[in-house]
């Protein structure tokens, strides 16, 4: 009997998470597409190219996994309110109640269905929403112009221990333009500059630099030579190099992994990467909290109704959402532990929801 009753919950928990699916990824893709019509019309005038609203669609549509990772927590603490709302509505959760099932009990089939689409989500940030997302922010910077990271004629900067690299833009994975590459001695003194119009990578650490000026700094002069071509030692791979002009948001974890690793083995603040990181992972943890805070916020208001449930409900997530924003920014501000600040409001809605669903009788 009780694993009927779980997979018939189960089952209203999907359709709601179904629902709740339909309705916020919709709208939100409307939201978006009405900010990519705002630039129709703008043209490339480099490349002669207007952006067009099929290059709206296009990018509106390439963001949607995106979207769904972000809407995941009100889409788990919506369906499941519309749920049991549905299961409130026809008395089956009074009859459920009346049978001895305990608040505790009936939240184990939703909490299945949670989790299920947790790793769903968790298999789409890894797989499919950087790759759609980088190929939306790239199409639209190609036809607008405009670099992906820093802004137009700002370039991607990095470092090591004794080198400074200036990427003026990527054309892909095995071309970069106006580079340059300062390099330093161990006291900090600056030794040679050098600048390419244009670089070839060739493998992982090769670069071939093309129409190149270098400069020599000694104590009495500066010598200057310029070659058509030389050979670079780059402390770059491709892989770090095709990070560096992405945002965090837009990298998978694996990515962000590898690049908050890179960043602290050269030197450099990885803060904001790191925080990206675990964000991912307290994305989860949020995600089952809204679930497990939707079932006492059903069972705890009988005397709401459906539509004043799912009010409540959006409010609450809202003020989640920007809570969570709060304590990441500040946390990012007050270099606090990236780790504690990305999990704490999951781990701490968790505890809370946990509280809440034994204080129900």
């Amino acid at each position: 009997m009780i694993l009927i009753i779980n997979r018939y919950l189960a089952f209203q928990v999907f359709i709601g998470l179904c629902i709740a699916t339909a309705v916020l990824l919709p709208l939100m893709g409307f939201l978006d597409l009405l900010g990519q019509l705002d630039d129709v019309g703008k043209m490339s005038y480099e490349r002669k190219e207007l952006y067009r609203v099929k290059d709206a669609f296009l990018h509106t549509a390439l963001m949607l996994p995106r979207r769904l990772i972000q809407l995941a927590p009100f889409i788990a603490l919506l369906g499941t309110v519309i749920a049991l709302g549905r299961l409130a509505i026809n008395l089956e959760l009074t009859a459920l109640r009346v049978a001895g099932i305990s608040p505790t009990r009936l939240s184990l089939a939703p909490l299945v269905v949670g989790l299920i689409f947790v790793l769903f989500i968790a298999i789409l940030e890894q797989f499919v929403a950087p790759q759609f997302q980088q190929k939306a922010l790239l199409q639209r910077a190609v036809v607008l112009e405009q670099s992906v990271h820093l802004g137009k004629n700002l370039g991607i900067w990095t470092r090591n221990e004794k080198n400074i690299l200036r990427i003026g833009e990527m054309l892909n994975d095995k071309r970069v333009i106006n580079v340059e590459v300062l390099h330093f001695d161990d006291n900090g003194a600056l030794l040679t500059y050098t600048h390419a119009k244009y670089a070839d990578i060739i493998d992982d650490n090769l670069w071939e630099l093309r129409e190149v000026i270098t400069k020599t700094f000694t104590e009495n002069q500066i010598v200057s030579v310029s070659t058509s071509s030389m050979s670079w030692k780059s402390f770059l791979n491709p892989s770090d190099i095709s990070t560096l002009n992405k945002t965090p948001e837009s990298l998978s974890p694996l990515e962000l992994f590898q690049h908050v690793r890179f960043l602290r083995t050269t030197g450099q603040e990885a803060d904001a990467y790191a925080l990206a990181l675990w964000r991912k992972a307290g994305g989860g943890f949020t995600t089952i909290a809204m679930l497990l805070l939707s079932i006492p916020f059903v069972l705890g208001s009988t005397r709401a109704g459906m539509a004043n449930k799912l009010v409540l409900a959006a409010m609450a997530g809202i003020c989640v959402y920007l809570l969570d924003q709060i304590i990441a920014n500040a946390g990012l501000l007050l270099h606090l532990n990236p780790a504690l600040t990305a999990l704490f409001p999951g781990l701490a809605l968790i505890v809370l929801a946990n509280f809440w669903l034994r204080r129900i009788p």
